[in-house]
Formats: C-alpha cells, sequence, structure tokens
C-alpha cells in the first residue's frame, strides 16, 4: 500500500470506487505531481477532467438515491429531493487520472479545486499529455493554466465567445450554418 501523506499540498485523502483521490492544493499541483511521478511511479497522466459545479448543493439541485439493486430508469431521476448534494469547496474541480505502468499499481486521481477567475500552475512540464487536456479545460470552462506553451482554442472556432460547458453558459441562440446554405 502506498503512502500518500508526504504529497505535497496535500489537503484530503478519499478513498472510493476502488480508486484514490488526492485533494492538493492548487499552487502546489506542480509539487505534488513531480512528487507522485518521481517517488511513486504515477507516470502516464491518462486524462484531465473538469467540472463545474456552480449552484451545486442549493435548492434545486439533486440527485438520484442509488439502492443496491440500482434504480429504475423509468422513474425521475430525483426521486423527490431527498437527499441534496454536499457543498462543494469551490466552483471548478480538475481531476488529474493517474497510472503507474506497473502490475498491481492503484489508480490515482490528483484533484485541485478552484473559483471562477482562478487559474492552476500547468502540468506539462511533468506529464506532457496535459498540454490539449489543459488546452481543452481553457476551451470549454475558462481555467486558466498558468505556464502553459500555448493556452489557446481547441476545439472551438478561434473567435467563439465564451466557454459552453460552464453552467452559466447561455443555452441556444448559436444559428447553424449548413455548407449549401447562401
Amino acid at each position: 500500500m502506498l503512502n500518500f501523506n508526504r504529497v505535497p499540498g496535500l489537503v484530503e485523502v478519499q478513498d472510493r470506487h476502488g480508486e484514490t483521490t488526492l485533494v492538493v492544493d492548487a499552487p502546489r499541483v506542480v509539487d505534488s505531481a513531480l512528487h507522485l511521478r518521481d517517488e511513486l511511479g504515477f507516470n502516464f497522466l491518462s486524462d484531465l477532467a473538469a467540472t463545474d459545479y456552480l449552484g451545486w448543493g442549493k435548492a434545486g439541485v439533486s440527485g438520484y438515491i442509488g439502492t443496491p439493486a440500482g434504480r429504475d430508469l423509468n422513474e425521475p431521476s430525483t426521486q423527490g429531493y431527498q437527499r441534496l448534494p454536499g457543498a462543494k469547496p469551490q466552483r471548478f474541480s480538475i481531476s488529474y487520472h493517474l497510472l503507474a505502468l506497473r502490475e498491481g499499481a492503484p489508480r490515482v486521481r490528483l484533484q485541485v479545486w478552484v473559483d471562477d477567475g482562478q487559474s492552476v500552475p500547468s502540468v506539462v512540464s511533468v506529464w506532457p499529455t496535459a498540454d490539449w487536456f489543459e488546452r481543452e479545460a481553457w476551451d470549454l470552462f475558462g481555467i486558466a493554466f498558468d505556464g502553459h506553451p500555448n493556452l489557446s482554442r481547441i476545439l472551438m472556432d478561434d473567435d467563439w465567445e465564451g466557454h459552453p460547458l460552464r453552467k452559466d453558459y447561455p443555452i441556444g441562440g448559436e444559428p447553424v450554418r449548413f455548407s449549401g446554405d447562401e
């Protein structure tokens, strides 16, 4: 069993669903990443996933309540607001999914939390695969990564306004252009 207590900036360790999540302070994410790579052997960043939790834990937001038998997909998923989800530390989470390429190594998620307008240090120098992942998080959520070598749009047009996966992004109103239209 690995000891994660020496990970720089460690705030919390969570073990759920066969995976360990290490929550760290956003300004220390590069130090944490270097420690995980160099000291504990997590040499592969398989994905970076950003999530917007705007309004989470407030009235009007709920999730389904699972049972050991699962849930009935034909029933409404909120099932009457029996339980509100807990509040999140900040608006956005960034989860770095790490693998150590050796037999029996655990799955680890390195996670940081930031509010709107806060930036996160880039981990491209630690794991080069973070390049496009960080650009995607910037493009779709507006999360800036300090020190990124080319933080520019990767999916949306260069002149696109806003970040479409944010919860406060306006829905609809964008006209669809077809190639045969004049």
